[in-house]
Order: C-alpha cells, then structure tokens, then sequence
C-alpha cells in the first residue's frame, strides 16, 4: 500500500542544511527495497573524528546493530576517516550467519574503498525482518558510492534512510560557543515500530563541534533521554533503531573535556532542542496518523513516576483508537493511568483536555462539557495534561491515534 504523505509534514519542505566540514554522503538505488527510491547511503567522516552511538535494547536485534554496538566500544583509530554505510528495505534481523556475513563483507569492502580500518565502520539496516540481504547488493555499490561523496547531500540521505515514512525527515542549528560558531545537523526515519526504548529508529547528527568522546556520550544519551524516549507510534520497540553522532572537531575551538564546561552545557540544549524537533517528526509520520498528541503528566513525586504515567497512556490502545475517533473518552484515560503499576492518590488526580477539565477529585469535574471537549477532539494536534497531585516532577510524551489506515499500512507492508 502506498502511504499518503502525511498532513502534519512540514509545510516548508526538507531545511536547507550547511556543509558541515568533515562529512560526505552519497546515495544510490541498490535495488534492496522495491521500485527506483534511494535505499543505500554512505556517510563518510574526515580523520580525526569522533563518533558515538545509542541501540535498540530488543533482544533480537540486527546483525548490523550487533556489529556497530560492539565496534563502538572499540578504540577507533583517528587517523583514518569514519564510514557509515545504511540501507533500507532489509532490516538483515533474524538471518543467521549470512546476515553476519553480510555485515563482515560490507565492513570490509567499505574499509577498503576509505582507507580506513574496519574499526572505523559502522552499519545500519532498516526494513522487513527475516529476508537475506545478500551481500552483493551492498558491495556492488560500493565503489561508485565512495566515488559520488558530496558534502551537501543531506537530503537525498534522508530519502535513502526511508521505508514507511512518507516524507524525509531532518533538523539543523547553529549555535556560538564563545568566539566560534558551531553546526548541527540531523537526519532521521521512523514511522512504525516506535516505542520508547532507545534510539527508536535510524538517527544521524554531524556537528564540526570539537569534543572528547565519553563527553559527548553521555551528552547524547541524555539528550535522548527527554526525546527518542519521549515518544512512541504504537509501543513495538524496532529490532533495528540506531542513533549515531558524528562530530569532526573542524570547528576553530579548543576541545570540550568536561561536562562542566559552559560549552558543554550549551551545546546539550541545543543538541537536546534538535533531538526532540527531529522525534516528533517521527511521530507526525506514524503509520495511519490523524492525530499528534502529547501526554502531559505533571504534580508526580519523580520523574521516572511521571515517565511510566505517560507511557502507559501514550501506549494504550484503547485511548488512540479513542482518539481516532475524536471521542472525548476520558475514562480510557484513567484505566491508562491505573495500569501504569504507579502508586497513586485517586482523589488527587486532574485529567485535562486541552484547557477544558474532565474529571478531577476522583470523579468527572464539574465543569465537564462534553459536547465542548469533543468539538475540542476534531483538532489535528492534541494535549491531555495529568496532574497526580503529589509533587513537583512533570514529563511529556510525544504519541499518535491508531487508525484504520495503520492496519492497512502494516498488513500490506511485507507484501
């Protein structure tokens, strides 16, 4: 099924991204997805580069994500660039050896044609789970990938990264630490499959920021934290999801060596802003979307109480579906919240639509007014605020409605 490119795209189109010093990119049709789209990109990064990572935490994980988690702990040698090598269409899950084999081959092939050590190459597939991707199709292409590397080809990468998705999807900034001016740019896919549980899907962020690596690590899984973790389609967490940060250090900077450093801070703002821009992309693509909503839940005594609250309404079936069908079922809302295994004070608890208030003190509030929150549930873009009444911790969750569209998606996917 061919999906409808999706209401919530931006209006402005794909941003236009600045070269950022250090990074190349190159996509062809490897034909290892169906029809003529893009669906294999090279990245390449300059020496001297660092690069950092997050991974699914799915127990059935790709080969490619086995390879890459593993290699990223791994001293990279700095003195030869970096590659990334992508391919969409075959997520290589569940295939055995050949899928091991696959990956070692693609490694190989990539280090050979960058002069670089298989140490510094790291792989990532999306796509159908349990289909052989045949090495061949990636190695073939090697070559003339390496041989077509541009250093403003932003775009046609996030084209390639795409499966489901029915727009591609980036984020850059800018932001001056002390006298110089730093860049950062992201690309990402995700449109099903998505839960909070990691990465969540294929992300890759380049900057010409000048850090040590463990800085930058924790900066990242911190940043990913209130982001690629904040948001879910439809709480299957995706045996592929791979986040990557590249940084070239081309910046005129003295490196960041601490967290402490002002520099550090203000680059995880920013980082975090863009991070969280480019997760709610994601989920204004889900599968079937009609509806973005963000779940609310403040007044918690923490923040993982907050979280798990959240979640488990962002998650539930029962209130998507709901949404689907603009009905202001608030009672979902409260089964949701009861489910989350959250110890909880009944009567202190306040369920907003938007500004109206549902119910409250433990039963539906007074100034309950269904035929205005209704009206309320036509809008394309919804909150529902939770307030616990027992502290000061609040978080937010990005999800979506479940449609009938979803199914249809899903169930001709393979297909």
């Amino acid at each position: 099924m061919e999906n409808k490119i999706s209401k919530f795209a931006p209006s402005d189109g794909f941003p236009k991204m600045p070269i950022i010093d250090g990074i190349e990119l190159s996509s062809v049709n490897g034909k290892i997805s169906k029809g003529a789209k893009l669906d294999l990109l090279l990245i390449k990064a300059s020496k001297n580069s660092t690069i950092t990572g997050l991974f699914t935490k799915s127990k059935t994980c790709s080969a490619p994500v086995d390879w890459s988690k593993k290699n990223l702990k791994k001293l990279q040698n700095t003195e030869k660039p970096i590659g990334i090598v992508v391919n969409s269409g075959n997520a290589n899950v569940f295939t055995g050896s050949i899928g091991e084999n696959t990956v070692n081959q693609t490694v190989l092939s990539v280090a050979q044609q960058l002069d670089t050590s298989a140490k510094n190459i790291f792989v990532a597939s999306t796509g159908v789970i349990g289909e052989v991707l045949p090495a061949e199709k990636i190695t073939s292409q090697i070559s003339s990938l390496e041989k077509t590397l541009k250093e403003n080809a932003f775009l046609s990468a996030a084209e390639a990264i795409m499966t489901t998705d029915t727009y591609p999807k980036g984020v850059c900034t800018t932001l001056s630490l002390g006298d110089t001016t730093i860049k950062i740019n992201g690309i990402a896919k995700g449109s099903g499959m998505i839960a909070p549980n990691m990465a969540t899907m294929l992300v890759f962020i380049f900057s010409d920021v000048s850090i040590e690596k463990d800085i930058l690590q924790k900066i990242i899984a911190r940043c990913n934290d209130i982001s690629f973790n904040c948001i879910t389609v439809d709480s299957d967490t995706s045996t592929s999801d791979s986040l990557f940060m590249i940084a070239t250090g081309k910046a005129k900077m003295n490196k960041i060596e601490s967290l402490k450093d002002p520099r550090a801070i203000k680059l995880e703002k920013h980082l975090a802003g863009l991070m969280l821009e480019l997760a709610k992309l994601v989920i204004k693509d889900g599968e079937g979307i009609t509806k973005f909503i963000e779940i609310i839940v403040k007044g918690a005594k923490s923040q993982k109480n907050a979280y798990k609250v959240a979640k488990s309404v962002a998650e539930s079936p029962l209130v998507k579906t709901a949404i689907a069908g603009e009905d202001p079922n608030w009672g979902r809302v409260v089964m949701a919240i009861g489910k989350s295994g959250v110890k909880i004070a009944k009567k202190k608890i306040s369920i907003f639509f938007g500004k109206h208030e549902v119910a409250s003190n433990g039963s539906i509030s007074k100034n309950y007014n269904e035929l205005t929150v209704s009206k309320y549930m036509k809008n394309n873009s919804l909150i529902i605020s939770i307030d616990l009444g027992q502290g000061e911790r609040r978080t937010s969750v990005y999800t979506c409605d479940l449609t009938h569209d979803y199914i249809s998606i899903n169930a001709d996917y393979k297909s």
